[in-house]
Formats: structure tokens, C-alpha cells, sequence
């Protein structure tokens, strides 16, 4: 009787596995693994699915940032934070700053200001003036057209003053 259940359960596993991973497809993945435990064959679109996928993402127009601050910045408490990031693209890269994964908008303490250096350059700088506390975290560079997407990630902390 337990022979009867284990060869039913193993069959109705077997059964799933098939359903949802398909015929051409297996639950195990063969290969060499990185660190990180990815599989580290690729085919010859590298780490892309499709070859759409590949067109569009190695778009030699999409937004590129060329040019950004340093990665991780400390501050002095009421003083002035600047972070800049140039991008190039074709159309000309669109520039959005976030915080901590929230867009941020200009206010009395938090300008941007934006340079068209060329047909498909622009810059941006961000600045916070006075910096407080609540102004550590991570900020976020993010330049966009129709082709790509690309972002820098800055983290700033400020310092403890003795």
C-alpha cells in the first residue's frame, strides 16, 4: 500500500514538472556555476533570451551615462551635497534623480540643473543645501530614452562630527 502512495506522489511530481516546465526544458540545470550561482555558459546573445532582446539592449543609441559622481560620498551636517551624471544618446537621454527609490523634485533646499552640452549630451547636477540627517541614503542617476536605460547609484552618509 505505501509502495502504491510513494509511486503515485512520485508520478503526480513527475507529471507537474512536465506541466510546468515543458517538454523541450528540465528542472536541472547543467554547467559550470559562478560565485553567485548563476549558470556562467552563455550562448552566443551572452546573457540575452532573444535576439530582439539583444538588438535592444545593445542599442548603440541608448542612453549611456558616460560621467558620474563617485560612488559613495560623506558629508559635513549644513553643508552643500553635489551629485552630477552626464549621459549621451540618440534621442538625447532624459536625466531623473531618486532617493532611496523615490523620484525627488526640486525644492528651497534641492536643485537640479541641467546642461544640453550637445545634439545627444546632456548633464545634471543635483545639489542639497544644507545637507541635514535626513538626507543620507541612496540617491540614484537615471538617464532614459527610447533605446535603454541606465542608472549609477550613489550612497552618501554624513560624518560624526567629535
Amino acid at each position: 500500500m505505501k509502495l502504491l502512495q510513494f509511486t503515485s506522489v512520485y508520478l503526480l511530481l513527475l507529471f507537474s514538472l512536465y506541466f510546468f516546465l515543458g517538454p523541450g526544458e528540465s528542472a536541472v540545470v547543467r554547467g559550470k556555476f559562478d560565485r553567485f550561482g548563476k549558470n556562467s555558459k552563455k550562448n552566443s546573445l551572452g546573457h540575452y533570451r532573444t535576439h530582439d532582446s539583444f538588438h535592444y539592449y545593445e542599442n548603440p543609441n541608448g542612453a549611456n551615462i558616460t560621467k558620474a559622481s563617485h560612488f559613495e560620498t560623506e558629508y559635513e551636517l549644513g553643508r552643500k551635497i553635489v551629485f552630477f551624471c552626464t549621459a549621451i544618446g540618440n534621442p538625447r537621454p532624459h536625466i531623473t534623480w531618486f532617493k532611496n527609490g523615490i523620484e525627488l523634485y526640486a525644492h528651497s533646499w534641492l536643485q537640479v540643473h541641467e546642461w544640453i552640452e550637445s545634439e545627444n549630451r546632456i548633464k545634471s547636477k543635483m545639489e542639497i543645501d544644507p545637507a541635514t540627517q535626513m538626507d543620507r541614503g541612496e540617491y540614484e542617476c537615471l538617464a532614459d530614452n527610447k533605446w535603454a536605460i541606465d542608472r549609477r547609484r550613489f550612497r552618501t552618509d554624513y560624518l560624526e562630527m567629535e
